[in-house]
């Protein structure tokens, strides 16, 4: 019982009088063994408990939060996780929020809401997320409805800095929305790959600002937040997994080097349950002959101490274990007052430099190592315990010396088996296969884009899914880069994989990329949409995944008697539907 229920207890107690009874029952009947004012006293005594009872208790009215808005476009899940931090951090700060898809809403929606955070990343070249494209277009174009002083908004972009259109989404959404006349809260923030401490700091300054902080409700403080489940390892605090087998897929003729990666999971428990269509996290080491070049570029012997944020270390553990050895970004060019081409990469800059460079210097131009992310190839229920990645070498030559990715190597060549990385589950915020069985797929993934629908099928397999399944993968030739040939070739025998469309660009006069078997195969694809197929893309978002759509839109008009706006309104309701999903990069 609250402390002001006890007190008008006592307070009947000591005066030893009733409260008013009328419309309250008799709690003592008259034929009780008490004298009348004994009967009095405790006829009071009971109304007044029954009169708190009814009154709820007694307890202060709550007063009710500030309903606020968090809309997100995310592609990999990175803004739709800090949408449901902000969620879960504004219910302390008096709001109560509600998150979805930027897609979710139209910008004349906006008008009847007071307090809206966005959250927004830019990915490819400059170009919204999948589900944040029809909101950037309707409020970029020019009959876009004007927006009331009203509308509070902020928002938090993320990208890359060493891209050109670094934030470029978020810095449009900032602009178009006070430009339409809604009020900004607090200051755009643009956040680079290590976006903890910028997010941070955007989501205390919000909160803090005048327009939110005296909206906010008064109950604030001391509202009820729905704790939500939060694995015991993710990017910040990785599992150590083993390294159980790396085996390359392609033949000895091929120019790449994809390698089949099998890490085990033993000791990580539920905290490390993966579904197919998610993502592995990898956190890398960078190559110890790179991180020596570097050291002999800067003139440094590898022992000087630096002090990072984790704290003191030298600049050669610094150089091998936390810092991007590749990337040149703004902050580096300013510190260290260098210019940059695009592609530079940090040794070259090194290299230009006369006399040196101080250990502190040089780690404080330097960006974080982050985290690597690869689909998943496999399905828990056929390897328990284990994950699996495939996973496509990088290596390139740029102004004249050969180059190489850091994870993709790590794992490929650097990694002993047996040895130990470290490890995170990435939840896909949409790349799942249907629930109901009977759905048909359709999975377009070339090259390392089979990843995921190896995982999907060996799901379905498992599940004894009865759904048909249709596969679009190709590569460069048949002989040598036939990702999984020998598991494809005995799915299709057993009937699991209903068709297998193959195009090898290097093995005739033509290149043949998916693209041109979609639209060779037109009537048979569109009539798997018409009986309710969904549609998955895996792989590059700059050229494959857009030749793809294109081939979708052309299939759809042809074959579904449709004009280029009625083609583009059947994919939009695909998408709406969640028939038609990319996990693109």
């Amino acid at each position: 019982m609250n402390t002001s229920n006890t007190s008008l207890l006592q307070e009947i107690l000591r005066s030893g009088q009733p409260l008013d009874t009328t419309d309250l029952p008799e709690f003592i009947p008259a034929d009780g063994p008490f004298d009348d004012e004994q009967r009095t006293f405790l006829n009071g005594l009971f109304a007044g408990i029954y009169a708190i009872s009814k009154n709820g208790g007694g307890a202060e009215e709550e007063v009710a939060q500030t309903p606020l808005k968090v809309y997100f476009g995310s592609q990999t899940g990175t803004a739709e996780s800090l949408s449901k931090d902000l969620r879960k951090f504004s219910a302390t700060q008096g709001f109560d929020a509600e998150i979805a898809e930027l897609d979710s809403i139209a910008p004349a929606d906006l008008a009847s809401l007071n307090h809206v955070l966005i959250v927004a990343a830019t990915y490819g070249e400059g170009e919204p997320t999948d589900n944040a494209q029809t909101f950037y277009a309707g409020l970029m174009s020019d009959d876009a409805p004007s927006l009331p002083a009203t509308l509070n908004f902020s928002v938090c972009g993320l990208g890359d800095s060493s891209y050109p259109h670094f934030n470029k989404v978020s810095r449009d959404l900032d602009a178009r929305l006070a430009e339409l006349g809604a009020t900004r809260a607090a200051p755009l923030i643009t956040c680079d790959v290590d976006y903890d401490a910028d997010y941070e700091t955007w989501r205390g300054e919000v909160f803090k600002a005048p327009l939110f902080a005296e909206a906010a409700g008064a109950a604030g403080a001391s509202a009820s937040i729905v704790e939500e489940s939060v694995p015991a390892f993710d990017k910040n605090h990785p599992f150590l997994g083993t390294l159980m087998r790396c085996e390359c897929l392609n033949g000895s003729d091929s120019a790449k080097t994809v390698n089949h990666v099998e890490i085990g999971l033993a000791g990580g428990g539920e905290d490390l349950d993966y579904q197919v269509g998610d993502a592995l996290g990898i956190w890398p080491l960078n190559d110890i002959e790179e991180v020596e070049g570097i050291l002999g570029a800067a003139q440094l012997t590898g022992q000087e101490v630096v002090a990072l944020k984790a704290g003191p270390t030298t600049v050669k553990q610094a150089l091998f274990r936390s810092l991007d050895l590749m990337t040149v970004s703004p902050k580096t060019a300013e510190l260290w007052n260098v210019e940059v081409d695009q592609d530079t990469h940090l040794i070259d800059v090194l290299s230009r430099q006369e006399g040196g460079m101080e250990a502190q210097t040089l780690v404080d131009g330097l960006r974080s190592l982050q985290p690597r992310l690869y689909s998943i190839s496999s399905s828990p229920k056929k390897h328990p315990g284990e994950v699996h990645l495939t996973v496509s070498e990088v290596h390139y030559e740029l102004n004249g010396t050969a180059r190489k990715g850091v994870a993709s190597t790590f794992l490929g060549s650097r990694l002993n088996g047996g040895g130990a990385l470290g490890v995170y589950v990435h939840k896909s915020a949409h790349f799942y296969i249907p629930e109901n069985d009977e759905t048909p797929l359709i999975m377009i993934g070339p090259g390392t884009g089979i990843a995921p629908f190896r995982a999907f099928l060996e799901e379905r397999e498992a599940r004894q899914a009865s759904g048909d399944n249709w596969l679009f993968f190709g590569d460069q030739h048949e002989a040598c880069d036939y990702l999984y040939a020998d598991q494809l070739r005995g799915w299709t025998e057993s009937g699991l994989l209903n068709k297998l469309s193959l195009a090898w660009s290097r093995d005739g006069a033509e290149k043949v990329y998916v693209q041109h078997l979609i639209e060779k195969d037109g009537a048979e694809f569109f009539s798997w949409l018409e009986r309710g197929a969904a549609i998955y893309i895996c792989g590059d978002a700059t050229r494959m995944a857009s030749d793809v759509e294109t081939a979708l839109l052309s299939v759809i008009s042809k074959y579904g008697d449709r004009d280029e706006q009625g083609a583009l309104d059947y994919l939009e309701l695909l998408k709406k539907e969640h028939r038609y999903q990319r996990d693109v990069y």
